[in-house]
């Protein structure tokens, strides 16, 4: 019986001896987890069974576990790089349909624009719109739109009602002296010199993305607390009253009804028209006539329009119209929301990483290259987005080292080597008493 014994033990010494071996040999592969061999006696008789001279039998591996604890991040400095520091997994598509999980974020761009690993499987996550907010709980290929520039946006055509548009921050002068003529026809054109004292400019752009520039311009009226808004696209010379802007007494907007802007291609007629500011140029609009809001004094944007005893100025002024672009660079956050910029000076969000996790990660079955898939016994994936529930967050630019602990393994492998030399003994020690009983005369 000792001879099964130590042969178990050296089965299970060369059986620990392989997955240190395998530990070292991935000591420096991205992601990997290292593993260790869990060892279980065994008896003989049953559990339960009388008396207390069970001497054993040997050994056996319960089981080789894996260890899922976190790696040292590195800085690569390559934008498709990322780690997960914390909890969770990147959920792949594999070429062949399966899913799997892993932490290597070794990513990168194929021709089709998908982001991949290096066998070709496709990071998964969540679609959002252009700000960043999920619009669905189904993950799916994210991709980034590197085969052709983005298409432009005319001014005012923004998908987020609530930001379309010509938005503008500033306060207005309340010392300023009021102006005599308030230039609400066309007869009131050109603006005096008086009447553009207080200003601002800015590009919009038609639906082919062609930059128009437009001014803005706010009058002082007699009436108290009053400034009317009146917009052109030739410095005055021509133009239209949007309306007035009436301050209280703390010097905050109490009313304010505008008239949209419209720009119309081609020249000036004679007498200029109110209402609609002509370009001078008539292939641009490209729409031929287009029209969109002036935003003022809305705090619950962010933007507000105030009358103070200060200087007048501009503090802010957008507007949600860009001209075509091509994908120059990605930033990914730590939400895993991914924010791709383009030649035009547009951010838009491309998609959210999804991170997936397990109640059993133990139950989880070891694939080639880095993969983990599913199993009955690991439990159903939990997907989100990073930092939420339990799931950690994303790094951009580095990768999550092996967490194998080269000095401990190798330290570990003596150990293993001198429990295979004992073993060994322990057989070569019972071949020795067989053979004293052999020469028995």
């Amino acid at each position: 019986m000792s001879f099964q014994t130590g042969l178990s033990g050296l089965n299970a010494s060369s059986r620990n001896l392989e997955v240190i071996g395998h530990n070292i040999a991935n000591a420096n592969t991205t992601g990997m987890k290292a593993s260790r061999v869990e060892f279980a006696e065994v008896y003989a008789s049953s559990l339960g069974a009388a008396g207390g001279d069970n001497a054993g039998i040997g050994v056996q591996v319960a089981t080789v576990a894996q260890l899922f604890t976190q790696g040292n991040l590195k800085i690569t400095g390559n934008q498709l790089d990322l780690a997960i520091n914390g909890s969770g997994f990147f959920q792949v598509a594999a070429p062949d349909g399966s899913t799997l999980y892993t932490r290597n974020g070794e990513f990168k761009l194929d021709r089709e624009g998908f982001i991949v690993t290096n066998n070709g499987s496709r990071l998964q996550g969540f679609p959002t719109d252009e700000a960043g907010r999920r619009t669905s709980v189904v993950t799916a290929d994210l991709t980034l739109p590197t085969g052709a520039a983005i298409a432009p946006r005319r001014t005012g055509s923004n998908p987020d009602v609530a930001m379309q548009g010509l938005f503008l921050s500033a306060n207005l002068d309340a010392r300023a002296a009021p102006q005599v003529v308030s230039p609400a026809t066309s007869a009131s054109f050109p603006l005096s010199e008086g009447q553009k004292t207080f200003g601002t400019a800015a590009n919009v752009f038609d639906s082919q993305g062609n930059p128009i520039p437009l001014q803005m311009y706010f009058v002082r009226l007699p009436a108290a607390n009053t400034w009317q808004v009146i917009a052109s696209a030739d410095n005055g010379v021509s133009g239209m009253s949007l309306g007035n802007v009436v301050f209280d007494a703390a010097g905050q907007v109490s009313s304010a009804a505008l008239a949209p802007i419209s720009v119309t291609a081609g020249p000036v007629p004679t007498p200029a028209p109110t209402g609609t500011l002509h370009t001078g140029n008539a292939s641009f609009p490209s729409d031929g006539t287009f029209s969109f809001g002036l935003r003022l004094g809305d705090p619950t944007a962010g933007f507000t329009l105030t009358q103070y005893g200060s200087k007048f100025g501009v503090f802010d002024l957008r507007q949600d119209g860009y001209s075509s672009g091509e994908l120059t660079s990605i930033d990914i956050g730590e939400n895993g929301v991914i924010l791709a910029r383009y030649s035009n000076g547009v951010s838009i969000a491309e998609g959210q990483v999804a991170l997936g996790n397990f109640r059993n990660l133990q139950g989880l079955q070891p694939i080639n290259g880095g993969y983990w898939s599913e199993t009955i016994a690991s439990g159903a994936v939990v997907l989100g987005g990073p930092l939420e529930g339990r799931l950690g967050l994303v790094r951009q630019s580095s990768l999550e080292e092996s967490n194998v602990d080269l000095t401990q393994e190798l330290v570990n492998m003596i150990v293993a080597q001198r429990s295979y030399q004992a073993n060994a003994q322990t057989i070569r020690t019972q071949d020795q008493m067989m053979q004293t009983l052999v020469n028995l005369r």
